[in-house]
């Protein structure tokens, strides 16, 4: 399964959640398949979805999902830990994982000879779920009922989708999801 087709499946299945979404080429697909004001869409900071996600589940009651990279992921592995150890009950965090770095050029990553979702078990996490690449359809409900946090693993093709930019500077996207975020 391609990343987009992974994140439109996904996000047909939320309601109410906030969303924070990983740098680059995912941000931008997820705008592609569903904007909304309630996705939050990283333009930097490789590797702080995860931390940003669980600063926003500790900050409010909704549940939070987080997209992450495999890469991101790898590189910030400390946010595993701590999000395990603040246990926010309203944090999914799905590692959309192709194996290489996608927004940069697409070298590859060491996910192929790790596993993730182990290393999300080894941390602490009780909930966890694994989605292979190939499937055809990703029910999500079942992680969407689980107490978090949630580490969820979801293997997708490497490659990104021939999408546009996301038409918004920086602190518009900004606004608009505090705005939200606030209830405004």
């Amino acid at each position: 399964m391609e990343r987009i087709k992974a994140l439109e499946q996904i996000t047909k299945q939320l309601e109410d959640e906030l969303v924070i979404c990983n740098i680059g080429f995912p941000s931008r697909e997820l705008y592609h398949v569903k904007d909304s004001s309630k996705h939050f869409y990283m333009l930097g900071s490789m590797g702080m979805a995860s931390s940003i996600g669980l600063g926003l589940a500790l900050a409010q009651k909704r549940k939070v999902i987080v997209f992450d990279g495999d890469g991101s992921l790898l590189m910030n592995l400390g946010s595993l830990v701590t999000i395990y150890n603040q246990s926010p009950e309203n944090l999914v965090l799905v590692a959309l994982d192709n194996e290489c770095y996608g927004s940069t050029g697409n070298q590859c990553t060491y996910s192929s000879s790790t596993d993730l979702k182990m290393v999300a078990e080894g941390v602490g996490f009780k909930n966890t779920a694994l989605y292979q690449e190939s499937l055809e359809e990703i029910d999500f409900t079942p992680v969407l009922r689980m107490e978090g946090p949630i580490f969820v693993h979801v293997k997708v093709k490497a490659g990104n989708a021939s999408v546009p930019v996301i038409p918004m500077e920086p602190e518009e996207i900004k606004e608009r999801f505090m705005g939200e975020v606030q209830g405004n």
